[in-house]
């Protein structure tokens, strides 16, 4: 994830501790003055850590895990673009208050959360020091997390969920709501967020929990550090010394939150067992494979609110009090717009051939099989024809590669950049020798992560027309605003991660209309895939308040790949591929 803006980095100090170093800066904390007269202000940090006599209000105890509130009605988040009230973007033309939610039942809660400044008076006139005015928004998305003792920020990816966060932390410590906070999220991340932190609160002192297990458990004790980040497969070992520590955190977050999708996962498990007063949860993708990724992240968020197997539209009616989603077109009225079509491409002779050969055989075999039947054996026939749709095994011919190096030439003509995105790494290294003419430049897991940031800048800076990039090295954690076209040369099993893609290069700080092109084969076992993606879709904008048109994941049953050759179900029991 990444903030909102270009921004110059700014440079954090390591202060060393006994056993550990917090980044962060030596200049005491300016959160300027209350909100409320009454209320005294922070005080500022000591060197070793984060130390505060006295609150603006009582932290209450930790003493349950999750928060034990009821599900209460509040006003439904519309999923259609432009259809969010003026409250959640920010464009009602008036001021955004931090307004308490409907289950918030304490009157003196309600009273303390009513008596607050909007929060663009707040940061505009108080000596909440921020390198860059938020967007209106923002501005909402704040005044969502501040408050909740549940919230799930699902914005599009590109939006700043980074910072909406980061300043709602800020915020909630200034007024008293929470002084300890554990930010989880994937480890190729943890760097971000500290540099994320560095630009939005300096004045937060940030502990990263990492080295050997005794420096972890010295991290893990200490009982007035501000901020501490991990990431997910860490926390999953070091679970057992925060419970034997006795630690409790007053607030905990999750980026990515779609990590604990499974409700089995140890990571789930994990971050499950954290005792805490609050919970948020950032993710682009609440919905990855299927309705129950969002019961798996509320429970999580608000243990027991929901249960596996609820219908769609009744999750969506208990959840959307503690969502807040915006989209693109929503909330940014100077971003460029964004094209996605449909490429329809006809095999060639020697493609045509072998994928008709290909899938005779192998559907005849899938039905020789019977009961034996599995569903990694319809897979196998699945990403071989898929394949076969990219280059012809025997001749190398490509209806693609042809119509791929077609539009790569009117893009080099227009003095523009493009990404292509492939499943395989193998596909993306032939693609490297046929497209030489561009110049192209890998980004995968083939390559060291030094290699692949090297290759990142050669393609922004150099006279490079392409980047040949794969989804999983590509869908999280890049910007790559600096292109302009995306070429999607086969399609991947999950359009959450295709859109997680795409959004690399459609985000704020993109000065152009972004073209997508997905690239579809007439007549194959790719253009069969479209078709029940499209009615997956359908039914995840049931779940989550999104645009109906917006992609989503979607898990394949055994049902739904069998259907692909329109074979039979051999077996009662159905298994989610």
């Amino acid at each position: 994830m990444s903030g909102s803006h270009s921004r110059r980095p700014v440079a954090i100090r390591s202060v060393q501790l006994p056993e550990l170093a917090v980044r962060s800066q030596q200049a005491p904390i300016d959160l300027g003055p209350p909100p409320i007269r009454s209320l005294p202000p922070l005080a500022a940090p000591s060197v070793r850590g984060w130390r505060s006599e006295r609150l603006c209000c009582p932290v209450r105890s930790v003493d349950f895990q999750g928060p034990a509130v009821e599900p209460a009605a509040e006003q439904p988040v519309h999923s259609r673009p432009c259809a969010l009230p003026p409250e959640r973007t920010g464009k009602g033309g008036g001021h955004v208050a931090i307004t308490p939610p409907a289950d918030l039942l304490n009157w003196r809660d309600r009273l303390f959360f009513s008596l607050l400044p909007p929060v663009d008076l707040w940061l505009q006139h108080r000596k909440v020091r921020l390198p860059h005015k938020p967007f209106p928004y923002q501005h909402a998305g704040i005044a969502f997390l501040v408050p909740r003792r549940a919230a799930l920020l699902a914005d599009e990816m590109g939006l700043g969920k980074t910072m909406q966060a980061i300043v709602s932390i800020r915020l909630a410590m200034a007024i008293g709501l929470v002084r300890t906070v554990l930010l989880v999220c994937p480890k190729p991340l943890v760097p971000n967020w500290v540099r994320e932190f560095g630009i939005w609160a300096p004045d937060l002192p940030v502990v990263v929990v990492e080295g050997s297990g005794a420096r972890r458990r010295s991290i893990w004790q200490l009982r007035d550090a501000p901020v501490r980040i991990a990431n997910y497969e860490l926390l999953i070992r070091d679970i057992q010394y925060i419970e034997q520590a006795g630690t409790s955190f007053d607030l905990v977050v999750l980026d990515e939150a779609q990590r604990i999708k499974n409700p089995s996962s140890r990571t789930a498990q994990a971050v499950r067992r954290l005792r805490r007063q609050r919970s948020w949860a950032l993710t682009g993708t609440p919905v990855e494979n299927r309705p129950d990724d969002l019961v798996s992240i509320f429970e999580f968020l608000h243990p027991g609110l929901v249960k596996p197997g609820v219908a769609p539209a009744q999750l969506r009616a208990i959840t959307e009090p503690y969502i807040l989603r915006r989209v693109k077109e929503q909330v940014l009225d100077d971003i460029p717009e964004k094209i996605v079509r449909e490429t329809h491409l006809d095999l060639s002779p020697a493609q045509r051939r072998s994928y008709v050969q290909a899938e005779k055989e192998g559907v005849l075999r899938l039905n020789r099989m019977g009961a034996a039947l599995r569903i990694q054996n319809v897979f196998e026939l699945v990403l071989r024809l898929k394949q076969i749709c990219n280059f012809d095994p025997t001749t190398g011919e490509s209806c693609k590669l042809e119509q791929l190096r077609q539009d790569l030439e009117e893009v080099a003509a227009s003095n523009r950049k493009a990404i292509v995105f492939s499943q395989w790494v193998r596909t993306l290294q032939r693609l490297r020798d046929e497209l030489a003419e561009f110049r192209p430049v890998e980004f995968h897991g083939g390559l060291s992560a030094s290699q692949r940031q090297k290759n990142l800048v050669r393609f922004r800076d150099g006279n490079h027309t392409v980047l040949l990039i794969s989804y999983g090295a590509g869908s999280v954690g890049l910007n790559l605003q600096f292109a302009q076209y995306a070429f999607l040369f086969d399609r991947w099993w999950n359009p959450a991660v295709e859109d997680q893609a795409i959004n690399r290069v459609h985000r704020i700080g993109q000065k152009h209309r972004v073209i997508v092109t997905q690239y579809v084969v007439k007549g194959t076992v790719e253009e069969r895939i479209a078709q029940i993606l499209a009615e997956k879709r359908h039914l995840m904008a049931k779940v989550v308040p999104l645009s109906s048109d917006q992609p989503i994941g979607s898990q394949w049953t055994e049902e739904e790949l069998l259907r692909l050759f329109d074979l039979p179900v051999p077996r009662a029991d159905r298994r989610a591929a």
